[in-house]
């Protein structure tokens, strides 16, 4: 009886202890501080900018000048004491990491290794329309609007909203969604787990996400290659090639034809709307569920519920549709 009592006395002891340095260790932030500093530019903009953990925000003013505005926080942890703290803040706020020679400007890059431990520095920035733009954080999410391009951003973990861009857009980030709008260029976007939502863009698209959705709409003509483990797909207003694969959501495309389409589901349905009149060979295939078509086919080999070859006003790009799992729609 008094060993069972023991344990049970060792256990809250040990819970409490436990729950004490959790909450020493999660303490608030230690430090804060800022910065402010304007940059004068002439001409187009190569800016670069990083953070170890923190945010980034972009968007366009004057053609003439980048204004920075950085947010210093010390993060509680091992061996930062309060004075500590505010001696990094003092000495970040003095000498901001910001490097400038001409229009070629780069911003966030601490060399020194133990200035940088336990600080998180988030940005908002104000540039010129024609900037080309890399940004990087470790753990933070990013807003970039406006600028000419092309822009390069990635996160290991947040999430990435980018309108307005006037060139290409390459995007990723480890674990959060992707949200876009306006793009005037092709896009390459990556996100480990999380949506990702591409509207306006003026080119292809190449899309992967570990689980999540993908949704795109295309205003000028590019290829399309979309996979994600978990989720649906729909693209809407496609000219060109198209590949798309989910292992477990639905497949809905519009468009014409340009170029071969090759669709994949492991478990959902399908549906393709085309033109009235647009010239194309169908091959597909429906493990489990119905094949079904508003379009006129001379049909070539096997017809049935589950598979159906056959071409449309002579033939044209070949699309490929399969599913183990669901309908096959083509309207």
């Amino acid at each position: 009886m008094r060993l069972a009592k023991f344990h049970r006395g060792a256990i809250v002891a040990l819970a409490a202890a436990t729950l004490f340095s959790v909450a020493a260790f999660a303490r608030d932030t230690v430090a804060e501080g800022s910065f402010d500093r304007t940059l004068r530019v002439s001409g187009a903009v190569d800016l670069t900018v990083s953070t170890g953990s923190g945010s980034i925000s972009v968007r366009t003013g004057s053609g003439s000048e980048i204004h920075i505005v950085g947010k210093i926080r010390i993060n509680s942890g091992w061996h930062v004491d309060e004075q500590n703290a505010q001696e990094k803040v003092h000495r970040i706020e003095s000498n901001p990491p910001i490097e400038q020679n001409g229009n070629v400007v780069n911003i966030g890059e601490i060399h020194d290794e133990e200035l940088k431990r336990n600080v998180s520095i988030s940005y908002e920035l104000v540039v010129p329309p024609d900037t080309k733009l890399r940004s990087q954080t470790g753990s933070g999410s990013q807003e970039l609007d406006g600028v000419h391009g092309p822009v390069e951003a990635n996160t290991g973990s947040g999430s990435l909203r980018i309108s307005h861009i006037g060139a290409e857009l390459h995007a990723s980030t480890g674990s959060g969604t992707i949200t876009l709008d306006s793009i005037q260029g092709s896009v390459r976007a990556t996100t480990g787990s999380g949506s990702i939502r591409a509207d306006g863009v003026a080119g292809g698209l190449t899309a992967q996400t570990g689980s999540g959705e993908v949704e795109y709409s295309q205003t000028a003509p590019g290829d399309v290659d979309v996979q994600t483990g978990s989720g649906s797909i729909t693209l809407r207003g496609v000219h060109g090639r198209v590949a798309a694969r989910t292992g477990s959501g639905g497949i809905q495309v519009d468009g014409s034809p340009t170029g071969d389409w090759r669709l994949h589901s492991g478990s959902g349905g399908v549906t393709l709307r085309l033109p009235a009149d647009a010239g194309f060979e169908l091959d597909a295939s429906a493990g489990s569920g119905n094949i079904e078509t508003s379009h006129e086919l001379l049909v070539s080999g096997t017809m049935g519920r589950h598979e159906l070859h056959g071409k449309a006003h002579g033939g044209g790009p070949l699309i490929s549709v399969s599913t183990s799992s669901g309908t096959i729609r083509v309207e």
